[in-house]
Order: C-alpha cells, then structure tokens, then sequence
C-alpha cells in the first residue's frame, strides 16, 4: 500500500484523537465519585435492612408492651373486684381468707408484670436511640451518594463534551484519508490494543517501544517515502518523520 507522506502523518493525528476518545472513556468509567456512589448503594442497602430490623423490633416491643399493660389492667380489675367483695356486708370468713388470699397473690403477679413491662419500656428507648442513629446515618449516606452523583454528572459532562469534540475531529481527519488507508489502520488498531499507527522516533518504534534491527531499519532505509510500512514486531502503520533517525 501506498499514500502520499503528508497523508500518513495525519495518521498520527488520528492516532492522537483516538487515544483521547480512549483516554476519556477510561475517565468516563473510572471516575472516582463512581466508587463513591457505589459504596453509599452499597452501605444505604446495609442500613435499609437494619432499620427495617431495628423497626420490625420496636414494633413487637409495642406488641408486647400493650400485652403487659392489658394483663396489668386484668390484675388490677381482678384484685380491685376481690377487694370489694371482702368490704362486702356477709361475705363468709372462710370466703375472705381466700379472696386475701387471691389479693395477695394478684399483688405479687402485678409487681412482676410491672418489673416487665418497666424493662421493656427501658429496651424501647434504647430501641428508639438505636433507630435514630440508623435514621441519622441513612441520611448522612443519602447525602453523601446525592454528592457524589452530582459530582459525577458534571465531569460526566465534561467529559462528554470533550468527547463530541474529539469525535468531530475524528471524522473530520479520516474523511481526509484514502479509504484503503483507513480501513488499515482502524483494523490493526482494533487488534492492538488500540493504538493503529505509530511514529518512528530515532529508530524505535513508538507503539511496541522495540528498536528495530538491522535489517529491518535497512528495509525502512530504502522504502519509498510513499510506501506505507508496517513494524515487524507489533504490526503497527509505522510513520516516518524527521525524528525518525534514518
């Protein structure tokens, strides 16, 4: 293949867009608010999940709670009947000493319930504060993720703008290039790692960064300037220039 040396110089300017376009979705990709965003999706899930623990739980506090305050109401109204029963005009004896005996012990069994249900309350305020933290941290994530993504969307627009540029010089260069030329190129770029053509700078090979051996810098040496050349070692478009050491 051949083209004119001007022509192939422009490869290098192509070469140049290229690498910014690749260059920029790297940034695009690795952006370090993208990190940030994930690590708060990631600890927001964690926190979602112990607050629906840390709520489910006060909610059977609750439960329990109206379940001692309703058993305490039933001692209290059980011992307050037996308690009336006894100031009752021509109770027997034999029936007082057992409802005493009945008052007693409902007594005791309301002190018990009344120990219980003072625990609880204690286990739901602690429960309280534990929710609020949870609350309070869900929150702060919430803003941090809210941060990170507006960060992200302003250098996701930078970034993207300075792409739309650098596609536009794109076109603009390879509308410039003989077909045949192109297409070369954008194969071997697209099979070595992105890089299509590279220059040669004082008889090294700037895509594979080998210098060329002997015989291959005297086939260099005696090609036409028109003569599109190809590295021996990465197979990259290799363009001449003044730098080149020939």
């Amino acid at each position: 293949m051949i083209a004119d040396p001007f022509v192939q110089l422009r490869l290098l300017d192509l070469q140049a867009v290229d690498t910014a376009l690749t260059q920029l979705a790297h940034r695009r990709r690795s952006l370090p608010e993208l990190l940030a965003i994930a690590d708060a999706e990631r600890r927001g899930a964690e926190l979602h999940n112990e607050l629906v623990d840390a709520e489910t739980s006060i909610a059977d506090l609750d439960r329990e709670q109206r379940r001692l305050e309703s058993d305490i109401d039933t001692v209290r109204l059980r011992a307050d009947k037996d308690q009336a029963r006894m100031t009752a005009a021509g109770v027997p004896a034999k029936e007082i000493s057992g409802l005493q005996h009945e008052v007693a012990s409902l007594a005791r069994r309301q002190s018990t319930l009344e120990d219980e249900l003072l625990e609880l309350m204690e286990r739901r305020e602690i429960a309280d504060t534990q929710l609020l933290v949870l609350r309070e941290s869900t929150d702060r994530v919430a803003a941090e993720r809210g941060s990170a993504e507006a960060a992200r969307d302003v250098a996701f627009a930078e970034i993207d703008a300075a792409a739309t540029e650098r596609v536009a010089e794109r076109l603009e260069l390879a509308a410039a290039l003989p077909t045949d030329l192109l297409a070369l190129y954008d194969r071997v770029r697209e099979a070595s790692g992105g890089v299509g053509a590279a220059m040669l700078r004082q008889r090294r090979c700037e895509g594979c960064r080998l210098e060329l051996a002997g015989n291959e810098l005297a086939v260099v040496r005696a090609a036409k300037a028109e003569d599109v050349l190809r590295c021996e070692n990465c197979r990259r478009i290799l363009v001449r220039t003044h730098e080149s050491g020939l």
